[in-house]
């Protein structure tokens, strides 16, 4: 499998994303290449010798960055030589079965839609989290990718999603909410009735209905079918909450007897590990026509690392395979309304 990496996208870029992609060598199979993309001198200049490299990993030479603020469209126009554009264009040619990266969101949900396209069927590409919670994990997509949603949009998340959650995270008949302001039927903009419409007449689909954002952490639902920005308001808040949390706790440990500290520290590491993004690697990008992830802009080198495994999960379940099935055997409507 060959996995092109975006070695300039996020905030700890090359460093963190160099190291990431060494660590995840030894954990892949010989067969395998990780494509580094980003100023081939610079590149270089952070990686062993090409003699004592562990492994198989080739530089292409993108000499252009998209800044994480950038406007995402208008960038790719003027910077068709960026890192974010060449990966692209590498998984269009069939140079790269998988493309990661931590680099402007935006930017790579355009490039990757416009050079990949979409699988058949799919009218929107989502970005598909998961949140670990007490009961187990939850799949929610979208978080970020398509923030003017239509009904049908929503019902392909749900589709999508579920199919994520049973091939990927092991869950049967997998329990699909749809995010809304109540849990009643009569709750929701016309949007949501309408999605929810459309997924209540998919019998494929168990729909419980509508859920509020305090039942994610719950085990209300398996998969949370959102439009972007809802979904993007949802992720930014938990990883905001779980780390204040977190802080508040170490504040009040602090204030008790060191041996009472020591003792909760290994459980508190244990839980932390569980709740951080880090872990997970980074979100796929699904509905389009190949493996994309995009990771968090200050992801670190073991977050690379997870990721590139990640895409080796997905790339090998053939998971976009799956949901074209789904698609292409369902009769609820998929025109873009």
């Amino acid at each position: 499998m060959r996995i092109a990496i975006d070695a300039m996208g996020g905030d700890n870029a090359p460093k963190e994303i160099l190291a990431g992609a060494l660590e995840a060598i030894d954990l892949l199979a010989e067969e395998d290449e990780l494509i580094l993309v980003g100023p081939e001198k610079e590149i270089e200049a952070g990686l062993p010798p090409v003699a004592s490299r562990k492994g198989k990993i080739t530089v292409v030479d993108a000499p252009d960055i998209i800044a994480m603020d950038a406007v995402p469209i208008e960038t790719l126009r003027r910077k068709p030589k960026s890192s974010i554009a060449v990966i692209a264009k590498l998984a269009k040619r069939g140079q790269a079965d998988a493309v990661i990266s931590a680099g402007n969101t935006g930017a790579c949900v355009a490039a990757f839609q416009m050079r990949m396209r979409n699988l058949p069927g799919v009218n929107r590409p989502g970005i598909c989290v998961v949140f670990p919670t007490p009961g187990g994990p939850v799949a929610i997509c979208d978080v970020g990718a398509n923030i003017a949603c239509k009904p049908i949009h929503l019902y392909q998340y749900g589709v999508m999603a579920s199919v994520y959650a049973r091939h990927l995270l092991r869950i049967d008949n997998p329990r699909v909410g749809v995010m809304s302001i109540g849990s009643e039927d009569a709750k929701g903009n016309e949007i949501v009735k309408k999605a929810r419409a459309l997924m209540k007449s998919d019998s494929r689909m168990n729909l419980i209905g509508n859920i509020e954002g305090r039942d994610i952490f719950k085990g209300a639902c398996d998969v949370v079918v959102s439009d972007g920005f809802t979904g993007n308001v949802m992720l930014k808040l938990a990883e905001g909450l779980v780390d204040g949390l977190f802080k508040a706790i170490k504040v009040e440990l602090m204030e008790e007897q060191l041996p009472l500290v020591m003792k909760f520290k290994p459980v508190m590491t244990r839980i932390y590990r569980k709740y951080d993004y880090n872990e997970y690697g980074g979100a796929l990008l699904l509905g389009v026509n190949g493996t994309a992830i995009i990771c968090h802009g200050s992801s670190q080198s073991r977050t690379i690392k997870n990721a590139i495994l990640a895409s080796k999960k997905f790339y090998t379940e053939k998971i976009n395979d799956k949901i074209v099935e789904y698609l292409s055997g369902a009769c609820v409507r998929t025109t873009d309304e």
